[in-house]
């Protein structure tokens, strides 16, 4: 049950790139305005390094042959000294669809102050659908948390699947993310719901698929615009 990384020279010089050698003030970012005044960045950079409260990634169900680990993935790990890797052979963190385990990194490992697992299940049952459910069990989790802004990094292409277009993964994520913030909002208001704002919501894409990750993210925004104003405006407690 060991991990196996496999890489390539370009995906670890990228993964190296995000993680390691970009100050803040270089990255690229794009500023977009969500529904419910949450801000939606695209920023080129990796999980490591983001200034956030609240950090998310998603992984694969364990496999038991090994898991294909690239680039982001490897640095993550190895900066949080081996404990990804070390849970997931051990069986502590399988992977499965939306199985959460929260982490919180020790003083000089990552920037982030938490780090959120979401397991999004065996590699060839995953769908949009799933990458949907991520963005509402993310916001949820961020809720509880009391964490305003949160960056999300999808890792993906980082494991070996480009089964999905990135802009079409984040698409999917960010429009979970904001029908289910808007909920939430929805149910404070009624007294049903502990207050919590979401500020920020930060999207970590690689140089690659930077342009196809803003254009999935303006489509999310208009989406969950869409599926507001459908519903209803009742009180929850209304028969």
């Amino acid at each position: 049950m060991r991990i196996i990384c496999r890489s390539v020279f370009t995906t670890l010089v990228f993964g190296l790139a995000i993680t390691r050698g970009w100050a803040a003030d270089n990255v690229k970012e794009t500023a977009l305005e969500g529904t419910d005044d949450v801000k939606i960045k695209i920023r080129m950079e990796g999980p490591t390094t983001a200034d956030t409260p609240l950090q998310v990634v998603c992984l694969f169900k364990h496999k038991e042959s090994g898991d294909k680990m690239l680039g982001a993935a490897v640095e993550l790990d190895k900066d949080l000294h081996g404990v990804i890797s070390s849970l997931r052979n051990r069986g502590e963190f399988a992977g499965d669809a939306l199985e959460t385990l929260l982490i919180v990194p020790p003083a000089g490992t990552i920037k982030p102050k938490l780090l959120l697992l979401i397991g999004i299940g065996d590699e060839s049952s995953l769908s949009l659908e799933r990458m949907e459910e991520v963005g509402r069990v993310a916001v949820r989790e961020a809720a509880r948390l009391g964490a305003g802004r949160i960056a999300f990094a999808p890792l993906l292409r980082d494991q070996g699947n480009s089964r999905f277009g990135t802009g079409d993964v984040g698409r999917h994520v960010l429009r979970g993310l904001l029908s289910a913030y808007d909920t939430d909002r929805r149910m404070q208001k009624e007294g049903f719901a502990r207050p919590y704002t979401l500020e920020e919501w930060s999207e970590e894409a690689g140089p690659a698929y930077f342009d196809d990750t803003v254009d999935g993210a303006k489509k999310a925004i208009s989406e969950a615009k869409a599926l507001i104003q459908d519903r209803s405006t009742k009180s929850f407690t209304s028969q």
